[in-house]
């Protein structure tokens, strides 16, 4: 594994850390796996700034021995990230359909009525809320980025542009805009202060209120090898033992857990005060013990992912050479966050992708950061009739075959690059 190291004052060298955790404060000194450089994943470029200077920092993740938060250093504020952002939820089908269903479960589970108020965090383009506008539970989204923001509010949904912690909360508080319900899809992951943007949800949350949060699982992550999922705009990525850990900190307790199939395997955690009627589901003590039997409170279980993404490196830049040397074609298809990550840390550029698709209009005629791979509408592969497409949403796999299946007509064939690579043929798929 790689370790950036220091000379100690005997001349020796000596692993050097990540600083203190950002939810306990213990120094970090485990890896989890360094990809190199990077630049950011949604710092996508315009044609006339290929020529500009492109910064890259280290994307380097750790894990805390103490509360086992595994994170990324703050090398870029949230500011600089996220007051314009690339990333509209909107434009993934699945997703907008998985939000639809949420709303209608958490309204009928909670009982909430037009007295209500559901707040959301990072509430995006409305992709959420909106569901819940006809079922008459009112609603209020606070997203920093304001391009983003002006689309929920396109949609009827009343959103604050800022970002969220203490401050906002008691501002909201006083104003009497206490929450029955806060929910925040990942988001989590997103929040350098992680302290204070949980003891903000603890201001903001009615006595019996309930927050649910939704983020990727760690466990997930190590297992299923989604190294892409990296990436400096998520800072922090969780089991369920830190989410206790983090949420007991600031007087709440965490009262459910359900396991989703969402961004390759998600948690959604309901949270409430402390001192709150709220009782907790036996879900919580047995994913908590499978955490524990997966090796999840052992920093070997964490070290060990680096061979691993290694490994998966050299297999899939394998498979790409040979494509092309055979004298075949490949594009891809998305510009995911996690797609730049995978590209970047591979070293795919150009000589391998000839273009990548995507479904959302902001980003067409842009350019991947590092690697500069032109960014197309989804037409483009008709036009192109490629032999090979990588989807780099791998996440949406299933999505994204339904609804390009006809790429069978001229024998093209998708690449899943996670966890390892594999071919799909649309011809061999059922009707």
């Amino acid at each position: 594994m790689n370790v950036q190291t220091k000379l100690n004052v005997s001349g020796a060298v000596a692993p050097s850390t990540g600083g203190p955790c950002r939810l306990c404060g213990e120094e970090l000194a485990h890896d989890l796996v360094d990809l190199g450089m990077s630049p950011l994943c949604e710092s996508f470029l315009r044609a006339d700034q290929l020529d500009g200077v492109e910064p890259f920092f280290p994307l380097h993740a750790y894990v805390c021995d103490n509360c086992f938060l595994v994170q990324l250093k703050e090398y870029v504020s949230p500011s600089d990230i996220f007051r314009e952002y690339a990333y509209f939820s909107s434009y993934s089908t699945t997703w907008v359909d998985h939000a639809r269903r949420y709303c209608e479960m958490i309204k009928s589970r909670l009982g909430l009525t037009g007295d209500s108020l559901v707040v959301e965090l990072a509430s995006n383009d409305g992709y959420l809320l909106q569901h819940f506008l006809p079922l008459g539970v009112p609603v209020l989204g606070i997203e920093p980025a304001e391009n983003v923001a002006e689309s929920a509010v396109a949609k009827g949904v009343p959103t604050l542009t800022d970002f969220f912690g203490t401050r906002l909360a008691r501002e909201l508080t006083a104003e009497g805009r206490q929450a029955d319900l806060i929910v925040g899809n990942n988001v989590l992951a997103q929040v350098p202060d992680l302290n204070d943007f949980v003891a903000g949800i603890a201001i903001l949350l009615k006595p019996q209120g309930v927050v649910t949060l939704e983020f990727p699982h760690v466990a997930k992550l190590i297992d299923g090898n989604q190294f892409d999922t990296i990436y400096h705009e998520h800072f922090s990525y969780f089991s369920l033992i830190t989410i206790v850990h983090l949420a007991a900190k600031h007087g709440l307790k965490v009262i459910d857990v359900e396991e989703l199939p969402t961004h390759g395997g998600s948690l959604r955690v309901y949270l409430a005060h402390r001192d709150s009627a709220h009782m907790v589901t036996p879900a919580v003590d047995a994913l908590i013990a499978r955490e524990q039997d997966e090796g999840l409170l052992d920093v070997a279980a964490y070290q060990a992912f680096g061979e691993k993404v290694k490994r998966t490196k050299r297999e899939l830049l394998q498979f790409l050479i040979d494509a092309k040397n055979a004298g075949k074609s490949i594009c891809g298809y998305g510009a995911p966050g996690k797609g730049n990550t995978l590209l970047n840390y591979c070293g795919i550029g150009p000589d391998f992708l000839d273009f990548t698709v995507d479904r959302n209009p902001y980003k067409h005629g842009r350019f991947t950061p590092g690697m500069h791979i032109p960014i197309l509408p989804v037409e483009a592969i008709e036009a192109a009739k490629p032999d090979y497409i990588l989807i780099l949403p791998w996440n949406l796999e299933h999505e994204i075959v339904r609804q390009m299946r006809h790429v069978a007509e001229w024998g093209a064939k998708f690449i899943v690059p996670i966890p390892t690579v594999k071919l799909i043929d649309p011809k061999e798929l059922e009707a």
